[in-house]
C-alpha cells in the first residue's frame, strides 16, 4: 500500500511538465505502464536488493546507491519521465513567439497553487518520516526535522533569489517551487545528514531550482508550466548526491547488508558518493529510454496531444464532459 502511493507520485510528476495539452486517454495508458512497468524496475533496483542496491556489496561502493525515502525511485523517476514526454509534446500554443522568446502564461490561481504547495509539504511527512516504516525507530524524529528545515530553507532561499538576483521581487510561485524543490532534495538524505546539512541542502535546491526552471525555459525551449522537471528531476538528482556527500555516519548500520554507517565524501568516504552518481545516471539513462519508448508508442496508436481547438478553448469540457 506504500509503494503504491509512491509510484502515484511518480506518476502524476509528468502531469505539470505536460499539463493543458496532454489527453486523458494517453495520461491513462501511460499511468497502467508506469505502474506495471516503469516505477517496479528502477524502485526494485534500489529498494528490492537489485544491481544498485548491490554496489555496496559487489564493488566496494559504499552502501550501494542509498535513497532513503525516495528522491531517485520517485522524484528523479517522475522528472526524468516528465522531461521527455514535455520534450516529445512541445509547447502549449503561444509559449515562444517566432524568435523564440517563452511568453509567460500566468498561473490561474496563485492562491490555490500555494494551497496545493502546503498540501504536498504536509503530505511529506507521511512520506519521508513514513519511511522509517517503524515508530519505535526513533530516527524518525530526526527524519522529521529535517524535512521540515529543507522545506523552509528551500523556499526562503528561492524567495531571496528570485528577489535580489532575477527577478528584482519575491515571487510567491517561486516560493512554493523553492519548498518543493527542498523537499525534494531531502527525500534521499534526510535519515543521514544532520540539521545544519539539511539547511545546506534545502538552500541549494532552492536557487536551483529557480536557475534549473529558467534554463529548461530559456535555453532548452522545453514548456514545463509547473517547473516539475526542475523541482523533482533536477533536485531529485541533488538530493541523491547531496546524501553522498554530507551522510554523517550516525545512522545506516548494515544498510543494504553493508557493515557500518552510512558516511559521505566530506565525512570521509568518497565511494558513497560514487554509488550515489551511478545511481543518478542509471535513472536518467534507463528511464529515459524507457519513457521515450513508451510516449512514442502511445503517440503513434492514440496520440498524446489534443487538437489546436481543443488547446485553445480549454481541455475540461472536450476531454472530461464538465467545464
Amino acid at each position: 500500500l506504500f509503494q503504491m502511493v509512491f509510484m502515484d507520485t511518480t506518476a502524476t510528476i509528468p502531469t505539470g511538465a505536460m499539463a493543458e495539452r496532454w489527453r486523458f486517454s494517453s495520461f491513462v495508458f501511460y499511468g497502467l505502464l508506469v505502474g506495471s512497468v516503469i516505477y517496479p524496475i528502477y524502485g526494485n533496483w534500489v529498494w528490492g536488493g537489485g544491481w544498485l542496491s548491490a554496489l555496496g556489496r559487489n564493488f566496494g561502493l559504499g552502501h550501494g546507491h542509498a535513497d532513503f525515502a525516495g528522491s531517485s525511485v520517485v522524484h528523479l523517476t517522475g522528472g526524468v519521465l516528465a522531461l521527455v514526454g514535455a520534450w516529445m509534446m512541445g509547447p502549449r500554443l503561444g509559449k515562444y513567439k517566432k524568435d523564440g522568446t517563452p511568453v509567460p502564461i500566468p498561473a490561474h490561481s496563485i492562491p490555490m497553487a500555494m494551497i496545493g504547495t502546503f498540501i504536498l509539504a504536509f503530505g511529506w511527512f507521511g512520506f519521508n518520516p513514513g519511511s522509517t516504516l517503524a515508530g519505535a525507530d526513533l530516527r524518525i524524529s530526526v527524519v522529521a526535522v529535517n524535512t521540515m528545515l529543507a522545506g523552509s530553507t528551500g523556499a526562503f532561499a528561492a524567495m531571496l533569489w528570485m528577489w535580489k538576483v532575477r527577478a528584482g521581487k519575491p515571487d510567491p510561485s517561486m516560493m512554493c517551487n523553492g519548498m518543493l524543490a527542498g523537499l525534494v532534495a531531502i527525500t534521499a538524505p534526510c535519515a543521514f545528514v544532520n540539521a545544519p546539512s539539511a539547511c545546506l541542502i534545502g538552500v541549494i535546491a532552492g536557487v536551483l531550482v529557480v536557475e534549473a526552471a529558467m534554463f529548461i525555459e530559456q535555453k532548452l525551449k522545453i514548456d514545463d508550466p509547473v517547473g516539475a522537471i526542475a523541482v523533482h528531476g533536477v533536485n531529485g538528482a541533488w538530493g541523491c548526491l547531496s546524501l553522498g556527500l554530507l551522510a554523517d555516519g550516525t545512522y545506516g548500520d548494515g544498510w543494504n547488508g553493508v557493515p557500518g554507517t552510512v558516511t559521505g565524501l566530506l565525512y570521509g568516504n568518497a565511494s558513497q558518493f560514487i554509488a550515489q552518481i551511478v545511481g543518478v545516471t542509471a535513472n536518467c539513462v534507463a528511464i529515459g529510454l524507457i519513457g521515450f519508448v513508451v510516449f512514442k508508442a502511445i503517440d503513434l496508436t492514440i496520440g498524446l496531444r489534443v487538437k489546436p481547438e481543443v488547446e485553445a478553448e480549454g481541455l475540461d469540457l472536450d476531454e472530461m464532459g464538465v467545464p
